[in-house]
C-alpha cells in the first residue's frame, strides 16, 4: 500500500503545480516544504493489482500531503512498464472532484481547482480537467485570479495552457464560453511575488 501510495505522490504534485502555473500569469511555487511530507490516503475501499499495477482508491477518498488536499469519489492510479505514472481523479455523482494547497509567497496565500473529472500522463506531463473545470488562486479565503471552462489542458513540457467551451478539448459553436478573471497586481504584491 505504501508504494501504491508513492506512485500516486508525483502526479498529484504535478497536478497541484498545474494550478499555480494556470492561473497566475506568472509562475508561482507551491508549498515547497509539502515535498517533504508524507502522503496519506483515506478511502472507504482501497485494491492494488501488482501484475496490472493499478492502484484504485473509491469512497470518499481524501488524500493529503502538507498542505495539499484532494478530495474525490474515486481515484485510479496506474504504471507502465517504462515506470510512467497516469493518474484519474472522479467526482462524486452531481459534484466535483477538488484539490486546495497552500502556495509560497505570504502566509495565507491558496490555490484550487476542480472538475468532474482531472486526468495526468506521467509520460507526456500533460494534465486535463473535464467539465465544470475551475482553477483559481486565493489571498486568504477571496479569490482572485480564475479560469473557468468545460475543460483546462495544461502542458508543462511546453508550458502551454488551453480551455475549451466543450468537455472534450474542441471548441464548439454554441457550446458556452471560457471565462478568466485575473486581478491587478499592485506594486507592494509585484515587489514580493
Amino acid at each position: 500500500m505504501k508504494d501504491a501510495m508513492k506512485r500516486f505522490l508525483s502526479p498529484l504534485l504535478f497536478l497541484a503545480l498545474l494550478a499555480l502555473n494556470v492561473a497566475a500569469p506568472k509562475i508561482v511555487h507551491a508549498e515547497k516544504a509539502d515535498a517533504d511530507k508524507q502522503t496519506d490516503i483515506e478511502a472507504d475501499q482501497s485494491t492494488y493489482d501488482d501484475a496490472k499495477q493499478i492502484s484504485t482508491f473509491t469512497g470518499n477518498v481524501v488524500l493529503t500531503r502538507g498542505t495539499l488536499t484532494v478530495k474525490a469519489a474515486k481515484i485510479v492510479v496506474t504504471q507502465d512498464p517504462a515506470g510512467y505514472q497516469y493518474a484519474t481523479i472522479y467526482a462524486p455523482a452531481g459534484g466535483v472532484a477538488t484539490f486546495r494547497q497552500k502556495r509560497d509567497g505570504g502566509p495565507n496565500l491558496w490555490f484550487e481547482g476542480q472538475a468532474q473529472r482531472i486526468e495526468y500522463d506521467g509520460k507526456t506531463e500533460l494534465v486535463k480537467l473535464f467539465t465544470n473545470a475551475r482553477i483559481r488562486r486565493l489571498e486568504g479565503d477571496k479569490p482572485s485570479d480564475e479560469l473557468n471552462g468545460e475543460f483546462i489542458s495544461y502542458d508543462s513540457r511546453a508550458n502551454v495552457m488551453s480551455a475549451n467551451n466543450s468537455p472534450t478539448g474542441q471548441s464548439k459553436p454554441g457550446s458556452g464560453r471560457v471565462k478568466a478573471v485575473i486581478q491587478p497586481r499592485n506594486t507592494e504584491q509585484k515587489s514580493k511575488q
